[in-house]
């Protein structure tokens, strides 16, 4: 068990770049649970599952839409959409009847939900792993110093800052957006002015549902799609929300960056221990800064 040795300046900037690519999964999906977290004040214990669905969504349309660009594409389309659509109906049919209940019960909610969703999966695609390919044109890599680095993850590094973008726009320049950031600090006062709070936190909650499916999609070609993937996620979405601070979805870009790079520059420096790097991060980052590294919504 020792130190990997002779580390290239070309190796650490190839696991720079991996480590941001698996960032771009973790803000995603994080910045969906945030968004639940810091206007409905729910701790959706079920978005791991819903990623999870997102990523055998992917495959089922990918693989009826037929092989190569196009497939891929209108999966990575739908896919999201499909969860979104799910996650409405269980907003209306089920979470809208509790937001006044405590956080408790909410929690012990969420987490029936994930068993439910759970028992979905295997109802609709059994107990077998699945998994798909990459289009054509982003499967492979390129040479960074000698170096290979997958395309795909590049394709990641790419759709990592529009997502970012977008919830930018969407957060700060939408009108739905500025409704959502209000009902978060003072929802009696934006249902005092007339404003549907209700119909507020059901667009709240879909959309970061899609983004919980989204990330779903966008991780389907990059390892085995199975029951249990939405374990892993879950936990880490959860801490990155809470380095970050709760609710912030500027905080859970940051804590996906911590928590991606420490991930992938372990593997370069001990790959015996690198599963534990991102932990102790998180540990060292709530030493410090108990309630996050930004301000949190709660």
């Amino acid at each position: 068990m020792e130190f990997a040795s002779n580390i290239t300046a070309a190796a650490l900037f190839q696991q720079v770049l991996v480590g941001l690519s698996r960032t771009t999964i973790l803000f995603i999906v994080s910045s969906g649970l945030s968004l639940v977290l810091g206007v409905l004040r729910i701790p959706n214990v079920a978005h791991g599952s819903l990623y999870m669905i997102g990523a055998f969504l992917t495959y089922s349309i990918a693989t009826a839409a037929g092989a190569g660009a196009f497939g891929f594409a209108v999966a990575l389309l739908l896919a999201p959409l499909g969860v979104a659509l799910l996650s409405f109906a269980a907003e209306r049919g089920l979470f809208c009847h509790l937001y006044e209940r405590e956080h408790l019960m909410l929690l012990l909610f969420t987490f029936s939900m994930t068993l439910v969703f759970n028992d979905l999966v295997k109802l609709v695609w059994g107990s077998d792993y699945r998994s798909l390919t990459a289009p054509g044109f982003l499967q492979g890599s390129f040479s960074i110093s000698g170096l290979p680095f997958p395309r795909y993850n590049l394709f990641l590094l790419v759709v990592g800052p529009l997502v970012a973008f977008g919830l930018w726009y969407l957060t700060n320049r939408t009108k739905i957006g500025k409704i959502a950031r209000a009902a978060a600090v003072d929802r009696e006062m934006v249902g005092a002015v007339g404003i549907n709070v209700s119909w507020v936190f059901a667009a709240t909650f879909v959309i970061g549902c899609y983004l919980a499916g989204l990330g779903g999609a966008l991780v389907a070609p990059t390892q085995n799609i199975t029951q249990g993937m939405d374990h892993t996620i879950i936990i880490e979405a959860f801490l990155i929300v809470i380095i970050g601070g709760l609710g912030n979805i500027w905080g859970a870009l940051l804590g996906a960056l911590i928590f991606g790079l420490t991930d992938s520059l372990g593997i370069l420096i001990w790959p015996q221990f690198a599963i534990v790097f991102p932990y102790v991060a998180v540990v060292i980052v709530l030493l410090f800064r108990p309630k996050g590294l930004l301000k949190s919504t709660w």
